[in-house]
């Protein structure tokens, strides 16, 4: 194999300049504690969406571009975990814009720009969920359930695509990765009765890889550094430096023990 580690890529003189002033007043008005973030994210979305109708009055227009207008609020949208039982209706509450804002965000013609969208998620990532290590980096259309049960180390990378349903708790350890297309679960239903709902905790431990289109369940424990193959199911807690396979997963063999290459730079580091 051929030793690649990323590069930098520059960008356009000021560009670089422009994203750093938008993505800091953003990050500033988010550390104020007295912050309305549901107007925050009103004004970011009509902004990227609807500029020509800044301003307006949404009963001034008619029709779907009433509607439509009004989706840049996240007031008058609702979604999924907003309708469970077990929901803790204030931190929801607190989190509620920012996902949404995340989400629209990523559909829009800003969201597959690698170095503006990972740097943008980076810091809704740090107000909502419970605890954000440096450098984390997430690609477009990652998907977040409750957001703010979110347990994330340092130098965690989740690709596009993912899907975190954090509805009983998702921990990720340090230098972490999620590939393309994986899927975490938190939680799971009875057999006979779907509204009997079980909440365990997934842990994914330090330097583990969950790589493409791999499916985690819910309370799974993958153990450090241990690694899951494309397409595989883990329903059971893996064993340490170990590569599992297969639906069910299951492991074939142990992690050669060999030297790594040394450290390089992650170009969108910054922390």
């Amino acid at each position: 194999m051929t030793f690649l580690p990323n590069r930098s890529v520059p960008l356009p003189e000021g560009t670089e300049a422009e994203y750093a002033r938008w993505l800091g007043a953003i990050d500033e008005e988010l550390s104020d504690p007295d912050c309305d973030r549901y107007d925050l994210c009103r004004r970011i979305l009509t902004e990227i969406y609807f500029p020509q109708w800044i301003g307006v009055d949404p009963s001034e227009l008619t029709g779907a571009a009433r509607i439509a207008l009004l989706q840049m609020d996240a007031r008058h949208v609702t979604r999924e975990p907003e309708y469970y039982a077990e929901t803790d209706a204030e931190k929801y509450e607190r989190v509620k814009p920012l996902l949404w804002l995340w989400e629209r965000f990523d559909s829009s013609p800003l969201g597959e720009n690698v170095h503006l969208g990972v740097l943008f998620r980076r810091i809704l990532a740090r107000h909502v969920f419970r605890r954000c290590g440096r450098n984390f980096k997430a690609f477009h259309q990652v998907k977040l359930s409750f957001g703010y049960n979110m347990e994330v180390g340092d130098d965690v990378v989740i690709h596009r695509e993912v899907l975190l349903d954090d509805r009983g708790g998702i921990v990720i350890g340090d230098r972490a990765s999620i590939s393309d297309f994986a899927n975490i679960y938190s939680h799971s239903h009875d057999v006979v009765d779907g509204r009997d709902v079980l909440t365990p905790q997934t842990v994914i431990g330090n330097d583990v890889r969950v790589t493409y289109h791999a499916t985690v369940m819910s309370g799974v424990h993958l153990a450090e550094n241990s690694m899951i193959g494309s397409f595989g199911m883990v329903t059971r807690d893996t064993e340490p430096n170990a590569v599992y396979v297969g639906i069910p997963a299951k492991k074939v063999r142990e992690k050669p023990v060999r030297e790594k290459h040394g450290p390089t730079q992650d170009p969108l580091a910054v922390e």
